[in-house]
């Protein structure tokens, strides 16, 4: 190891330390330090375990919990950053926590979320062996620009990238990427056949219209949400590629899917849950893993971070969800609206600089989907614009409660029982989660 990384290493080790005896969790700031001095520290770490990387829009941290999961299970010692930190930043100070003096990070699987920005940057710097990419949508365009910008960065990865690729076949712009590197071999898609909720035309705002190697407009047979179905060009044939993993028989009732003759019972029911199950099925397809893992896995496992959690308080059902884009308040109001009782919503927006200042994404959510939604409370430092937002597609606005405290936004919820529903968006999500938990400790003192 060169003088220069040595130090990196102590450097960082030390900081470590020093915040742990002052009670300060180390988080994120070790590694910005590090970034600032030395741009290069991620080569101070000697990792010679296999690294599997999740990134996209939309599913990173669910699916890395439970490839992280899965992998425990097979009992090898993992090192993962299930909170997120996906930055640089974050994984530098996630190694630098699980390495020794010399930078030595012994472990027998990394498995890393990752930011779709930070992909070409991260693993520049550690032996990547395989990425799982989800989906593209657009997501923070003061941040991350359009789209297409993300698409062709990580594109630029691939070019020279030649270890295990895991692609969702079904989003036009995840699928191209197989093609970015013709001598990669390791392609491995996977794709969920037609449900029931699927739709022969768009359903909600999507990005995959045109095919990005002949812009020929693409055709779909079906939309399963957003852009995500099964589409192909008819000129030049993209989109018909054979997925490694096909998941056929999506029962949302059950709610179960099929992979590969087997039916696997799930704990969530939505073709968005799915899609997730179908990346983590097929990572850990490539790694062989007991196929009774999966079972148990898929039927009992709860990431319990804001994404599909659910809190029973006072006799009514609460389900809380992340959404930090259209797609994903799409996903969650098609989940709701799919529940075949009276319901209400809880929607708490932020502003805050890991959100994006710019909402103005609030205006492709399909709020005229609404059905049996009894009423809506707003919270949150723009829970004023997504209050007008919800007004405008045509709800009743005496229906419309706003809030933006939390803590009164929580009473104001459960004035009435009954089934009910919260999205929050990226820095909303776990102050929701944290009124949430003090408003039933708080009734439960009081009987």
């Amino acid at each position: 190891m060169s003088v220069k990384n040595s130090l990196t290493i102590w450097f960082g080790k030390f900081m470590v330390k020093c915040l742990r005896l002052i009670g300060r969790d180390a988080g994120n700031a070790p590694g910005l330090v590090l970034w600032t001095l030395n741009k290069d520290c991620l080569k101070a770490f000697k990792v010679e375990c296999p690294i599997i990387a999740v990134t996209g829009t939309n599913g990173k941290t669910s699916v890395t919990n439970y490839l992280s999961h899965i992998f425990a299970s097979g009992k090898g010692k993992i090192i993962t950053n299930t909170q997120g930190n996906n930055l640089d930043t974050g994984i530098c100070s996630l190694l630098l926590a699980n390495c020794d003096m010399k930078g030595r990070v012994k472990a027998d699987y990394l498995v890393l979320e990752t930011d779709e920005s930070h992909v070409p940057v991260i693993y520049s710097k550690l032996k990547l062996e395989t990425l799982v990419l989800l989906n593209f949508f657009r997501d923070q365009l003061d941040r991350n620009g359009e789209v297409e910008t993300l698409i062709l960065k990580v594109k630029k990865f691939l070019e020279t990238f030649e270890g295990n690729v895991v692609l969702n076949a079904d989003d036009p712009n995840v699928a191209r990427l197989g093609r970015a590197n013709p001598n990669n071999k390791n392609i491995f898609y996977f794709s969920v056949e037609r449900y029931s909720g699927a739709t022969d035309e768009p359903y909600e705002v999507g990005e995959g219209k045109f095919c990005p190697f002949c812009d020929t407009e693409l055709v779909y047979d079906y939309y399963q949400y957003s852009h995500v179905g099964r589409f192909h060009c008819p000129k030049c044939r993209f989109g018909e590629d054979k997925p490694f993993t096909l998941i056929k028989n999506v029962d949302l009732s059950a709610p179960s899917f099929e992979a590969d003759g087997e039916t696997y019972k799930t704990a969530h029911n939505s073709i968005y849950y799915m899609y997730n199950l179908a990346a983590v099925y097929t990572a850990a397809k490539l790694y062989d893993f007991d196929k009774k893992i999966l079972h148990d896995t898929f039927e009992h496992f709860e990431v319990n971070n804001g994404r599909l959690e659910t809190f029973n308080i006072a006799g009514s059902e609460l389900m809380v969800n992340l959404a930090k884009n259209p797609v994903g308040a799409n996903m969650t109001l098609r989940v709701m609206n799919e529940q075949e009782c009276e319901k209400e919503l809880l929607f708490v927006l932020n502003d805050n600089l890991a959100d994006g200042h710019d909402v103005s994404w609030i205006w492709d959510i399909n709020f005229s989907i609404f059905r049996d939604v009894t009423r809506v409370v707003t919270s949150g430092t723009r829970a004023y614009d997504i209050a007008i937002r919800i007004k405008c597609s045509g709800y009743d606005p005496d229906k419309i409660v706003v809030r933006p405290d939390l803590d009164d936004a929580m009473e104001e919820l459960f004035k009435n029982s009954g089934r009910k529903f919260a999205i929050a968006n990226y820095t909303a999500v776990q102050p929701t989660r944290a009124a949430i938990k003090r408003y039933k400790e708080r009734r439960e003192a009081n009987g």
